[in-house]
């Protein structure tokens, strides 16, 4: 194979040399991991490249192909073929050998050799996502008789499945949305994820792309300063896009940071520039219809889920390669090298931009070529599950929702455009109770993504005019931007739920000095700038009473944010709950900034058994105040000991606003004795005590005893998952055949089976029928010692 044959599908116009040097290293790369690997392992191997559209799957498959045939030193006359899925698709029923035939080096005759050395044969099949056919075709039998005809897509099953050229080496690539679909088939695979041009790869490239250092900095600092550009620009040709975008000459006021914000933005700029005149030139005409018959095009290649469009294709939609011309002529539309006459577009990015486009030239619902796949049909849930491709037009639907994009469209093109669009949105998810676009995590996420791609104010207002309640998990910076800019309109939101993954954030003890320091960095400042455009929702939002903030991987630049918009005083937060949160001083300083609120009625710390004394000190000397209103210092597990509760103590003794308190797992133990001191004090207005797994033991348990006689407001009292033995139980019965106080519920681990312990059951039923006894076991899910009142 000629280097020529590995870059004639090269997606992108100019110099490509840091791209070849890109997949050169790559290959090598994993050469050497497959040669690792194939000389240690009898089996030979399935090796999958999967990665999004555009990243060099199909680049990085061949010249793995030009480096194995190369290594001959290695093995004995090797050998490589290629297979496309696109193609395969299209075939008729025939042979292995026809099968193989096309891409076998040398005479067919030389085919049956080169089989019989199969150990030495690298087999790529390319492009699984574009396969036409149904998984259970790819699992039918094959039979005894490899030489019998067979559709082409249970031959290549058989390859897969590894029933025919057992000893090959075979490679797949893939997309990401076909991945599932593909393991299903294969066996054991080595996943490889090709993640395209690295952060300096894409640096250079825009240096050679843009002519100067200054031009590829701003270039690349548009492209950090932007969460969405910064994930598509690890694609060559998006590179190339936004190189374009930027070697414009700006209209009066043009600021490409705003231009090229989202992936809409980006690519209807760059659609509409490659038909603009030049400077000082006379206009171009303006290929009316031709695009909308490319727009047809692009969208019957989403439903069908296919990216190549063969003659077959163009002849059933009335499309002829005159109207392809001009696109192809601006490297919008590129000639396949696979098939004589078949097209594919520059990016898939693109094609789903011009998908959505459909919609805004009068191709809509109802309208031709559309039939029923409206705008309702193409935002369904259903829809989506069963086509990926649609999820990502959706978000072009909202792109182009935005009138100065459309008019901007239409103005390139002197074609009639809709700008109604935003309404049968509206409609269509926010205002659908059966789409319930904020009803789940991953809903919530899709539809920030799409108001996000609008960049239409008004339009995001309406959408979240209704919102009360919202759930984020946070990814990427990516996750931040779309929030950020959402959030900040939803004028009724009362509660905010908040996960945030590793990675979003730069960690505390990562080493510096080194170029990946200083490149996370930048990133991080992208990360903060958004955090802080989010964090605004906490001080400008007067609903906002509950936030819970779980799970949550953050950084101390992070938590300090947070915390300084806590502490403004146009912050209402009421209730507030912290679990599973790194790192461990993010407790200490959360607390302290919602402590010492007004309005602060409800609190829960769980840690993961860190103990940290400054911050229960920190808790209780605010409650000493009578300013503050916290009801209920659910410290699970943040490793509460003896000394601790001396401290407690004190502090339920001073006629504290605390009337639910929950310490449970933690090792208190003896501890409980400084509680139970407090409890039976007049002024302690505790209702609610949980003490859970707190190691307390039969020896507390008289103290216990005493209280349940004695405390006059303790209404609830948790003791399960404690040992407290048969002894402890018969101290507690007995005292509560006394009680005349106001407990209602106790729970406890016992045993049942001691004819004692039932008899004082029994009488304490008898003479306590308002009491419930709750009996918990290692089965038993716990549940957390509140009222139902203070339940947000």
């Amino acid at each position: 194979m000629e280097k020529s044959s590995i870059q004639k599908d090269t997606p992108w116009p100019g110099d490509d040399d840091d791209v070849h040097d890109h997949v050169t290293q790559r290959s090598q790369g994993f050469l050497s991991l497959l040669n690792a690997r194939t000389s240690t392992e009898l089996m030979p191997q399935t090796v999958v490249l999967h990665g999004a559209a555009g990243v060099g799957k199909t680049t990085l498959a061949k010249k793995c192909m030009l480096d194995w045939t190369q290594a001959g030193q290695a093995r004995a006359r090797p050998a490589a073929l290629y297979l496309s899925c696109k193609a395969l698709s299209r075939r008729g029923p025939c042979t292995l050998a026809e099968l193989l035939a096309d891409s076998a080096p040398g005479p067919r005759r030389a085919l049956p050799q080169l089989l019989a050395r199969a150990r030495t044969l690298l087999l790529v099949i390319d492009a699984f996502e574009e396969l036409r056919v149904p998984a259970a075709a790819l699992a039918r039998d094959l039979g005894s008789d490899w030489g019998a005809r067979r559709p082409a897509p249970v031959l290549l099953g058989g390859l897969l499945k590894r029933k025919l050229l057992p000893a090959a080496t075979l490679l797949v690539t893939t997309r990401p949305e076909a991945l599932g679909e593909l393991r299903l088939v294969v066996e054991q695979p080595l996943l490889v994820e090709v993640e395209g041009l690295s952060e300096p790869e894409r640096r250079a490239y825009l240096r050679r792309q843009l002519g100067g250092e200054a031009q590829a900095r701003r270039a690349w600092q548009l492209m950090r300063s932007n969460a969405a550009l910064l994930r598509l620009g690890s694609a060559p040709a998006v590179c190339w896009m936004l190189g374009a975008c930027l070697r414009l000459p700006a209209d009066e006021g043009d600021d490409p940071g705003r231009t090229c914000r989202t992936a809409a933005s980006l690519l209807l700029r760059f659609l509409c520039s490659r038909f603009a005149p030049a400077p000082g030139s006379c206009p171009r005409p303006r290929p009316r219809a031709p695009l909308r018959v490319l727009c047809l095009l692009a969208a019957e290649g989403v439903w069908a889920q296919t990216s190549l469009f063969e003659p077959r294709d163009l002849r059933r939609l009335g499309v002829r390669e005159a109207d392809l011309r001009p696109f192809v002529d601006r490297s919008l539309l590129l000639e396949s090298g696979e098939c004589a006459g078949c097209y594919r577009f520059l990016h898939l990015s693109l094609q789903h931009l011009l998908a959505a486009a459909l919609y805004v030239l009068g191709g809509g619902e109802g309208g031709p070529g559309c039939g029923a796949r409206g705008v309702r049909t193409l935002l369904s849930k259903e829809e989506g599950r069963r086509n990926p491709h649609l999820a990502h037009v959706g978000r072009f639907l909202f792109g182009l929702a935005n009138e100065d994009r459309v008019r901007e469209l239409g103005a390139a093109f002197g074609c009639p455009v809709s700008t109604e669009l935003k309404h049968e949105l509206l409609a269509c998810t926010v205002r659908s109770p059966e789409n319930g676009p904020f009803s789940s995590v991953t809903d919530t996420r899709e539809t920030l993504c799409r108001l996000y791609e609008s960049q239409d104010e008004p339009l995001v207002k309406e959408a979240v005019a209704q919102v009360t309640e919202v759930s984020l998990h946070l990814k990427d910076p990516t996750d931040l931007a779309h929030a950020s800019f959402c959030l900040k309109h939803c004028e009724r939101l009362q509660k905010l739920r908040l996960r945030v993954e590793k990675g979003v954030f730069l960690d505390d003890d990562t080493a510096s000095g080194s170029e990946a320091q200083a490149a996370g960095s930048q990133y991080d400042h992208l990360s903060l700038q958004l955090w802080a455009d989010l964090c605004l929702v906490f001080s400008s939002n007067k609903s906002l009473c509950f936030l819970d903030v779980s799970q949550s991987f953050l950084s101390s630049s992070s938590v300090r944010i947070l915390c300084e918009r806590i502490t403004r005083v146009t912050c209402h937060l009421q209730k507030v709950v912290i679990k599973k949160v790194s790192p461990a001083d993010a407790y200490r300083s959360l607390c302290l900034a919602v402590i010492g609120k007004k309005t602060l009625t409800y609190l829960v710390l769980e840690g993961g058994g860190h103990s940290d004394k400054l911050l229960l000190l920190l808790l209780c000397e605010p409650l000493k105040h009578s300013r503050c209103n916290l009801q209920y210092l659910r410290l699970s597990r943040c490793n509460i000991t003896r000394r601790d509760c001396r401290h407690l103590s004190k502090l339920l003794q001073e006629d504290s606003s605390l009337t639910n308190l929950d310490l449970g797992f933690s090792p208190i133990a003896t501890g409980s004795w400084y509680l139970c001191e407090a409890l039976k004090k007049p002024n302690c207005n505790l209702r609610c005590l949980g003490l859970c797994d707190c190691s307390i033991t039969p020896s507390c348990c008289q103290g216990l005893a005493l209280v349940v006689v004695s405390a006059q407001r303790l209404e609830t009292l948790d003791l399960s998952w404690n040992t407290l033995g048969q002894s402890g139980i018969m101290m507690l019965f007995e005292a509560l055949k006394q009680n005349n106080g106001p407990l209602k519920i106790l729970r406890l681990e016992m045993d049942e089976s001691s004819m004692e312990v039932q008899k004082l059951l029994k009488d304490v039923k008898d003479s306590s029928p308002n009491l419930t006894i709750e009996r918990s076991d290692a089965r038993t899910t716990r549940s957390p010692c509140v009222t139902l009142s203070l339940i947000p």
